[in-house]
């Protein structure tokens, strides 16, 4: 290109220069952060250099999340016109865990709260089991739940802090579901699917908040050099 035909407009020449540098493969670039992050309306970046190794962009707790939406679906199908889904509220579950907090908390007492949970969750989806062995919404948790476990554990700089359950608490869990009547199971089944969206969800908003907070969420701009037409 030939930019001394438009010496009375070097600014064009600037903006030909810049065209033609992205045009061309194999052209130096450099990467650099921006203010936030971009490409994705929702707000969800990705971790610069490539696929993202954030814990709120995780796969399994994505999957988890995606088949747990489904579930009110499911449960309109098998009570319309009985029941709405809000009432669920209704049938309460002692051992449910604790929701991570949206302020005034460390990262890793949130891993901690979101591991401990699953773990718990994991032995409830046993009593979803009993009552639904056929539900698509558990089968897809249930191929997540264990990867997503180890990959929070992962995260955790204290891991060992964490609560393995013995099989007599698993056991314990289990039996104050089991003493109620057949609807009032099914009920509780359903609810423990939907505590279960609400929980990661919650756990999702307030670990991302962290990342964000320690810059993890960037997208990337591009920049070329652009050479002097004085």
């Amino acid at each position: 290109m030939h930019c001394l035909l438009y010496t009375d407009w070097p600014w064009l020449c600037v903006l030909m220069l810049w065209t033609l540098v992205l045009r061309v493969p194999g052209a130096p670039l450099e990467q650099m952060p921006t203010d936030g992050p971009t490409g994705d309306p929702s707000g969800e970046g990705e971790e610069v250099g490539g696929s993202s190794d954030l814990l709120s962009e995780s796969r399994d707790l994505k999957l988890i999340l995606d088949a747990t939406d489904l579930h009110k679906d499911e449960f309109k199908k098998e009570f319309l016109g009985v029941m709405q889904y809000h009432l669920l509220d209704n049938y309460r579950i002692s051992s449910l865990p604790q929701n991570c907090p949206r302020s005034n908390f460390s990262m890793e007492d949130c891993l901690l709260r979101l591991v401990d949970g699953l773990r718990v969750y994991r032995v409830l989806l046993k009593h979803v089991e009993k009552e639904y062995p056929s539900s698509s919404v558990l089968s897809r948790v249930k191929v997540s739940i264990n990867p997503l476990i180890e990959k929070v554990t992962e995260k955790m700089k204290r891991p060992d802090r964490a609560t393995m359950l013995t099989s007599s608490q698993e056991e314990q869990l289990l039996k104050e579901l089991n003493n109620l009547d057949s609807f009032h199971r099914k009920m509780v089944a359903h609810n423990i699917l939907r505590k279960l969206h609400q929980f990661l969800r919650s756990a999702q908003l307030s670990i991302r908040k962290k990342e964000m907070a320690k810059g993890y969420l960037l997208g990337t701009v591009t920049s070329v050099s652009i050479p002097n037409m004085n």
